[in-house]
């Protein structure tokens, strides 16, 4: 099996995983399936289960966990240092003057800007995207845009498939929803949700490539993780992922944190049973890092993603079980911490595709995420 054919591979067994294990659920649970195959979705129909104080304490201890490794993780490796030595670049000048400019049109939402004002997310993300390349090259020297522009570029159109699936397996948990988007088309629909979707992968990568050029992160923080038996761990989580997604389509009001979980689950047991080197592999040397800088790059964007979101439209809102209060912006509290597993995904998304594009170079395929502490890549 060539080193294509294989890719084909793993996504077609990811895709079917993820699209039919919960519709086996959910056909256990007596729904009818043509509800989670519709196009455009339809805002799922949730009858949301009442706040709990008991499952707010013990998600909200496990997420304080979380949290606090997080921060143990990342504390910095000698003093953090400001001094830059190069000059912010004068086209980032021009993409924060963008930004600025994005930003006034998704809250003000000035009538002559026309249709223009359907796409404020996406432009907005853009922007963000350049402002955090321009801090790349102002503090590394180099960035994504500017070095790996191939790969950066790549990251766009797999953005928008990725997040997709997130999309559909919402359909059965309906933990978020949009509105203002009521009255369209399903092409319009497909164009207005797949432009913005296809930022998700280029912002989180870029903003891992920027925390990556700070001296975050212990050495040693935790061992070495070795398992002596990969194949047999890989299957073992292959079925346990399957099964959470059959109980996300039979009991979603339970179920639905393995819709951050279980995709990532799934890639990687499938990546170690088709013989392919995962992004976790530096785990072993006890480099916990690649674990920590994703998740924190994912938190950060999220921040951004939630607070460009409260006042713009098209937008969304959250309905998730047991734990809906206490929001920032449109988001509970407790549902920031999905942003850490989501980070990972995406890392382990972008390595995939490093790897795809320099497959006989793996060192090469670590510094396009940061894997390696992202080292200082030439141009392409």
């Amino acid at each position: 099996m060539t080193h294509y054919s294989k890719a084909l591979f793993h996504l077609g067994m990811l895709t079917l995983l993820l699209v039919g294990m919960p519709l086996v659920g959910a056909k256990l649970a007596g729904k009818p399936l043509t509800l989670y195959l519709g196009f455009p979705p339809l805002a799922p129909k949730v009858v949301l289960l009442d706040f709990s104080w008991p499952i707010f304490l013990v998600y909200g201890l496990v997420e304080i966990l979380l949290y606090a490794a997080l921060l143990y993780l990342l504390w910095p490796k000698k003093r953090l240092e400001v001094r830059l030595s190069r000059r912010f670049p004068g086209w980032g000048l021009i993409m924060l003057a963008y930004l600025g400019f994005a930003w006034y049109l998704a809250w003000q939402r000035p009538t002559w800007a026309g249709s223009w004002l359907n796409h404020t997310f996406t432009l907005l993300w853009l922007g963000y995207i350049g402002v955090v390349n321009a801090f790349c090259v102002w503090r590394g020297g180099w960035s994504l845009l500017t070095h790996r522009l191939r790969y950066f570029l790549g990251l766009f159109p797999l953005s928008a498939l990725f997040w997709w699936y997130f999309e559909y397996l919402n359909r059965f948990v309906g933990n978020w929803h949009y509105v203002g988007v009521e009255s369209l088309t399903p092409w319009q629909y497909f164009i207005q949700a797949t432009l913005p979707f296809s930022t998700v992968l280029p912002a989180v990568i870029s903003t891992m490539a920027l925390l990556s050029m700070f001296p975050l992160g212990r050495e040693q923080a935790f061992p070495p993780l070795v398992s002596g038996s990969p194949r047999m761990w890989a299957w073992l989580v292959l079925f346990f992922a399957g099964l959470g997604l059959v109980g996300v389509g039979r009991w979603p009001q339970w179920f639905f944190p393995l819709l951050w979980c279980a995709p990532l689950l799934l890639f990687v047991s499938l990546q170690v049973l088709l013989g392919e080197k995962t992004y976790f592999a530096p785990l072993a040397e006890g480099r916990w890092e690649i674990v920590a800088l994703p998740a924190l790059a994912a938190l950060v964007c999220g921040f951004f993603w939630e607070m460009w979101n409260y006042w713009s439209v098209p937008k969304w809102v959250y309905t998730v079980p047991f734990v809906s209060c206490c929001k920032i912006f449109e988001m509970p509290l407790l549902g920031y911490a999905g942003y850490l597993p989501f980070g990972l995904e995406c890392a382990v998304i972008a390595h995939w595709w490093a790897r795809l594009l320099n497959r006989r170079d793996d060192s090469a395929a670590r510094s396009f995420t940061g894997q390696a502490c992202l080292d200082q890549p030439g141009p392409e």
